[in-house]
């Protein structure tokens, strides 16, 4: 079983409208809606993709959770969203509500930082419960300084331990190095996602960190529609790691955390 951990998608009457305001320097190998993912999905091989939600507001929440809870699960595995501008309480319920496994953070988009404080009871009350997938690193030409580094990731780690964290882009998108510091060896999953390609990163300094860290907390991702999932696999798979261990994070990882069966 092959599970992408890290996809966008939207209904299809805003999906051109969302990419259009994503990260301007890369170019779209998806249109964004979910027809364009289920084909995708398709000529790649993959059974089960992960949908992350990201609303830029509190108001977007429900709406966003509404349209995660929604999806096929034959195909799409709905992540929701929460934002500060909603209480702890309203967060949570939403969640529950809809029934949903977990949530995407994206300080960038989602206009906050990874500590603000109002965040603090939200994580400590997700802790055993969602997973939280969080974007780390620069994007575009913005550096992560004080909005979502790999230091501030490090730090909420040791603030929540028993958070599910999956950290995405290895844990610094942009900051390859910096994220093998800080990031790589804390009790955290750690997505392959680099858009445009996993292939642009040196595959032995790739494995490297994938075998300090564990390949039992790896999982595969490619941020569709900002990279294609077919090509993505591929890297993986070229990495050059024993078969088993590829296996663990083309699926069994994800599948293992989300409870995810075939």
């Amino acid at each position: 079983m092959i599970i992408d951990a890290h996809t966008h998608m939207w209904p299809d009457s805003v999906a051109r409208k969302a990419l259009a305001g994503s990260v301007p320097d890369l170019e779209r190998r998806g249109d964004g809606t979910r027809d364009g993912l289920k084909k995708s999905m398709a000529d790649a091989g993959i059974d089960r993709s992960v949908c992350l939600a990201v609303a830029n507001n509190g108001g977007a929440v429900e709406k966003a959770n509404q349209f995660s809870a929604s999806l096929d699960p034959d195909y799409f595995v709905g992540f929701g969203s929460i934002h500060p501008d909603l209480t702890p309480e309203e967060n949570l319920a939403g969640l529950r509500r809809h029934g949903l496994k977990g949530v995407k953070i994206h300080p960038f988009f989602q206009h906050y930082a990874l500590d603000d404080a109002r965040l603090t009871p939200v994580f400590d009350a997700m802790q055993g419960e969602f997973a939280v997938v969080i974007h780390v690193g620069s994007i575009s030409t913005t550096d992560s300084a004080g909005i979502c580094s790999p230091t501030m990731l490090a730090d909420l780690v040791r603030n929540f331990p028993r958070l599910d964290v999956i950290a995405c882009h290895f844990g610094g998108y942009r900051q390859f190095r910096a994220a093998a510091e800080t990031v790589i060896g804390l009790p955290v999953y750690v997505d392959t996602s680099w858009p445009p390609s996993l292939a642009e990163l040196d595959p032995g300094e790739v494995r490297k960190v994938i075998q300090k860290h564990g390949p039992d907390r790896v999982v595969f991702a490619s941020d569709w529609p900002m990279a294609d999932q077919a090509r993505e696999i591929r890297a993986v798979r070229e990495l050059g790691l024993p078969d088993a261990d590829v296996d663990q994070i083309l699926g069994l990882n994800i599948a293992r955390l989300l409870g995810i069966s075939s």
